[in-house]
C-alpha cells in the first residue's frame, strides 16, 4: 500500500535533494496565510493559495487561487480552509482543508511532466518525461502518446548523468536548462530509490520568464511497507486525509479498502479476499470493500471487522467468507456471534466457513437461533448473498 504525503511535505524532501521550486509557508489560520504573504511580498511577485489535500486536481474544485495582496490571500484563505474539497479524484465526500501552503510565484513559460515510478512489468524503476505538463499524464498519454518519454534505470546504480542528460535534451531547451532539468532528474531518482518511494511526480516542472526552473507542484506516495525504515518520514502522516474505517482498521492489525459497493466482505487471506470480490461481481453484485482478517484472527477481531463494515451506510449485505488453516472456525463463529450481540447487525448475513473446526463453527451459528443465511461452496454464498438484495 502506498503512503502519501502533503505537497508542502514533499517540497521540504525536495529542499533536502536541491531540487528547486517556489519560496512559501504553510498556514492553518488565514491570519497565518496574510502574515506568511506580508514576508514574501516581493515586487513582480503574486502569490498563489494551494489546499494542501492528499488528492489531485485542486485547482478544479477550487482549492487553488491566485492573487495579488496579502489581504487577498487572507481572503483566499478564508474560503479555503475548513471545508471538504472536491475534486476529480477525491470523490463526492472530499477531504477536509486543514492547511494551506501560500507560494510567491511569477509568470510562467513552457510547463513540462516529471515523475519516476516502479514499473513492475520491466521489473525496474522509470523515469518518464513529457513537454505536455501542467496536464493529467493519463489525459497525455491518450491523446499525444508520442509526447511522452520513459527510461528504465538501474536500482544498483541509479540514473547515470549521460542517461539524465539525454532525457532533458527531449524537452528541447537551451543547454544551461537542459543541465539544470538532468539535475532535477538525478536527484528525484536518488530520492526515489533512497527514501522506498512508489511514485514521485512534479506536474508541472516549469520554465519560468526569467529562464530558471522549478517545481511548481510535488507530490511523493511511499511504500507503506517500508516506513519502518523512514520513521520521519511516517511522521508526516496526516489521519484526517485517510478514511476514517481505515484507520481503524489498522489499530486492529486488519487489512481494509472501502469500495462502492453494497456488499461488505470479511475473509481471510488477501487471495481469498480478492477472489471473493470477483465472485461478488460475477453474481451480479458490487463489493463494498476488501477486508482480510489474517490468518490468526481472534474473537474480538472478527468482530471489530463487523464494526468497521457497518459504519458504512452503503453497505446492505455481509458476507463472510472463511477457509480455516490457522484461523480456526469456531472463533469466526463466535466472534460474529459477538458482533450481532453488541451492533444488532440488520441486513442480511451470509456465511461460508470451511477447514479447521468447521463443523464446530457451524454448530454455533445453528444453535445461535439468529437469522444467519449459511452456504457451503464459494459459488453458492455469493449468489446468496447478492439474492438477499432483492
Amino acid at each position: 500500500m502506498s503512503f502519501n504525503i502533503h505537497e508542502y511535505q514533499s517540497k521540504a524532501i525536495f529542499k533536502k535533494y536541491g531540487i528547486p521550486f517556489n519560496e512559501g509557508g504553510v498556514a492553518d489560520s488565514p491570519e497565518q496565510a496574510f502574515e506568511i504573504a506580508k514576508r514574501l511580498s516581493e515586487a513582480g511577485y503574486t502569490f498563489a493559495v494551494k489546499a494542501q489535500v492528499h488528492a489531485g486536481g485542486r485547482g478544479k474544485g477550487g482549492g487553488i487561487k491566485l492573487v495579488k495582496t496579502p489581504e487577498e490571500v487572507r481572503a483566499a484563505a478564508a474560503q479555503i480552509l475548513g471545508k471538504r474539497l472536491v475534486t476529480p479524484q477525491t470523490g463526492p465526500e472530499g477531504q477536509p482543508v486543514q492547511k494551506v501552503l501560500i507560494e510567491k510565484t511569477t509568470p510562467l513559460g513552457s510547463e513540462y511532466y516529471v515523475s519516476v515510478i516502479l514499473d513492475r512489468s520491466a521489473e525496474a524503476p522509470c523515469l518518464i518525461v513529457s513537454p505536455a505538463g501542467g496536464m493529467e499524464i493519463e489525459e497525455v498519454a491518450h491523446t499525444s502518446p508520442e509526447k511522452i518519454f520513459k527510461h528504465h534505470f538501474s536500482m544498483d546504480q541509479g540514473l547515470l548523468e549521460p542517461e539524465a542528460q539525454k532525457m532533458a535534451e527531449r524537452l528541447g531547451l537551451n543547454p544551461a536548462q537542459t543541465a539544470t532539468c538532468a539535475r532535477i532528474f538525478r536527484a528525484i531518482t536518488q530520492l526515489f530509490l533512497e527514501l522506498d518511494v512508489m511514485l514521485v511526480e512534479i506536474n508541472p516542472l516549469a520554465l519560468r520568464v526569467s529562464g530558471d526552473i522549478i517545481a511548481i507542484d510535488a507530490k511523493i506516495s511511499f511504500d507503506a511497507n517500508a516506513l519502518y525504515r523512514h520513521p520521519e518520514i511516517a511522521a508526516m502522516r496526516d489521519i484526517a486525509q485517510e478514511d476514517p474505517r481505515e484507520v481503524e482498521a489498522k489499530k486492529f492489525d486488519l487489512s481494509y479498502v472501502g469500495l462502492d459497493g453494497s456488499i461488505g466482505c470479511v475473509v481471510n487471506g488477501a487471495g481469498l479476499a480478492m477472489a471473493t470480490m470477483d465472485i461478488i461481481k460475477y453474481a451480479g453484485g458490487e463489493p463494498a470493500n476488501f477486508l482480510d482478517v489474517g490468518g490468526g484472527a481472534s474473537k474480538e477481531k472478527v468482530a471489530a471487522a463487523f464494526k468497521i463494515i457497518l459504519t458504512d451506510p452503503k453497505v446492505k449485505a455481509i458476507l463472510v467468507n472463511i477457509f480455516g488453516g490457522i484461523m480456526r472456525c469456531d472463533v469466526v463463529a463466535e466472534g460474529i456471534l459477538a458482533a450481532i450481540k453488541d451492533l444488532g447487525v440488520k441486513v442480511p448475513l451470509v456465511v461460508r466457513l470451511e477447514g479447521t473446526n468447521v463443523d464446530q463453527g457451524k454448530e454455533i451459528l445453528k444453535k445461535s437461533g439468529l437469522n444467519i443465511i449459511t452456504a457451503s461452496g464459494f459459488a453458492e454464498a455469493a449468489e446468496k448473498v447478492v439474492a438477499s438484495l432483492r
